[in-house]
């Protein structure tokens, strides 16, 4: 499949529509009938398509589908109302003894373009609930998209075939699901959109891992962002940061351990007493970096996973990003919201952080990283180091700094933007990720206490990190 001719989006919709088994409906709502355009200037539509309709009246779209609460109509949960009621209609209007052999389909959308000013570049829900045999339960796909082109023109054509696309693969590619993301992109380039969310659900999906496929995004290069939550699907970061305060921790939760934990209690305790936060509006993220999850060279999905089995068992929601600079994971935040954000780091990082490689490609080097970092409202929370029993507790003014930067920290922490963890638990300092795996994979005793409660017993039922119960 690698070396495969890409169809045009119109051979695409040629295909479905002279696939005589295939067959539903089409509704589309904002940028116009934009994806359906495309089967009927390929063709044989007659064959493909019962219905196509855009309830474009908020009145008409009500009656239809329903009231939505928060009156917003670019949002999941328009689409999965929109899916549902056009995929209802199909059964009930189309009499299955009449086509015993035809698998259904209903494609929607909901997409906000560009606004006149091009203040706002627009987004979309898009998805399609179909089936891969007639006597099967439907399958859903659900994908969020932003749009990035300066003419809705441009973008409405990108819908169409961003809905091609989506429509072709659900039918040729569904048993291979990272192919199929891999197809999304035909036709398309990719300053045009961005998809950062993407669910499969259904009866072929049953083996499908959203959290691997939320990855797959990333690792294509569709979005440099995603995140998904405890029950392991993906969510949207633009509803769940929006106008939130965050606090984020960086690391590599290979496995977790008491520390990170414990870095995360005191830096959230920290973070809500302040007077400028408002603790039932924050999100805490445990991130990871693509940089992170790559083991030399090559993605290792079943680490990666294993690392998600034990954050969602804890309860956490994950963000994975390709944003190696903290600065770039800042400008992400900023994007959503301009409270008051958190970093929670070790003293290590905060070394890091300083570190002047990761800003060679800015044309102010680290001056113009920190102006970017610290000109958002963020406050770094510094948690306490010790590498061995008998050395000094390293805290913030540890930190290992060249010189000529000691006058940018020393600003800072006159102005309170990096403060220190004062308190810690003693029982955890000497807990290091690296050694609790290195006694999981060769089967030592004593890592299971370095560990949250239930992690260990997770780790040995799963067979998580590379442990075997026939370890010595």
């Amino acid at each position: 499949m690698n070396d495969r001719v890409i169809l045009t989006t119109a051979q695409k919709a040629l295909k479905i529509n002279l696939n005589s088994e295939i067959y539903g409906t089409f509704a589309e709502i904002g940028a116009g009938q934009e994806t359906v355009r495309e089967f009927f200037r390929a063709g044989a539509a007659s064959g493909t398509i019962a219905k196509a309709m855009s309830a474009y009246d908020k009145a008409f779209s009500d009656d239809i589908y329903g009231i939505e609460e928060d009156n917003r109509y670019v949002t999941e949960s328009r689409l999965r109302k929109m899916l549902k009621h056009e995929y209802n209609l199909i059964e009930k209007r189309l009499d299955r003894n009449l086509h015993p052999d035809k698998t259904y389909f209903a494609y929607a959308n909901t997409v906000a373009t560009i606004n006149f000013a091009k203040t706002f570049k627009g987004h979309g829900w898009m998805g399609i609930r179909f089936q891969t045999e007639a006597s099967k339960e439907t399958n859903d796909i659900i994908i969020h998209f932003r749009l990035g082109e300066n003419e809705a023109k441009h973008q409405q054509e990108t819908v169409g075939r961003l809905g091609t696309n989506l429509i072709f693969g659900a039918y040729n590619y569904y048993d291979d699901p990272k192919f199929f993301l891999s197809t999304l992109y035909d036709n398309i380039d990719k300053d045009a959109i961005e998809i950062d969310l993407i669910n499969f659900s259904g009866p072929d999906f049953d083996s499908v891992d959203n959290r691997l496929m939320s990855l797959q995004l990333i690792k294509n290069g569709y979005t440099e962002a995603v995140i998904f939550g405890p029950e392991g699907n993906n969510l949207l970061p633009a509803e769940l940061l929006y106008k939130k305060h965050v606090l984020a921790m960086r690391g590599s939760f290979r496995p977790v351990t008491r520390v990170n934990m414990d870095m995360i209690k005191r830096g959230y305790d920290l973070f809500a007493n302040d007077k400028k936060v408002n603790p039932d509006r924050t999100v805490v993220l445990w991130e990871i970096t693509l940089n992170n999850l790559l083991a030399d060279g090559e993605l290792d999905e079943q680490d990666f996973l294993d690392r998600a089995e034990i954050l969602c068992s804890l309860g956490q929601t994950v963000l994975i990003s390709n944003y190696q600079e903290y600065y770039k994971l800042v400008d992400y935040f900023g994007r959503f919201s301009k409270k008051r954000q958190g970093l929670v780091m070790g003293v290590n990082n905060l070394s890091e952080l300083f570190n002047e490689k990761y800003y060679r490609d800015l044309q102010g080097g680290i001056l113009e990283a920190f102006g970017r970092i610290f000109s958002k409202d963020l406050k770094i929370l510094v948690y306490p180091f010790q590498e061995n029993e008998n050395d000094k507790i390293a805290r913030k003014e540890d930190a290992e700094i060249h010189p000529r930067f000691r006058p940018i920290i020393d600003y800072l922490n006159f102005h309170n933007r990096i403060i220190d963890i004062e308190e810690f638990d003693e029982d955890v300092k000497n807990i290091f990720s690296r050694e609790v795996l290195r006694k999981i994979r060769c089967g030592e005793e004593g890592w299971e206490s370095c560990l949250p409660q239930y992690v260990d017993r997770v780790i040995k039922e799963k067979e998580l990190f590379g442990y075997s119960p026939k370890n010595p």
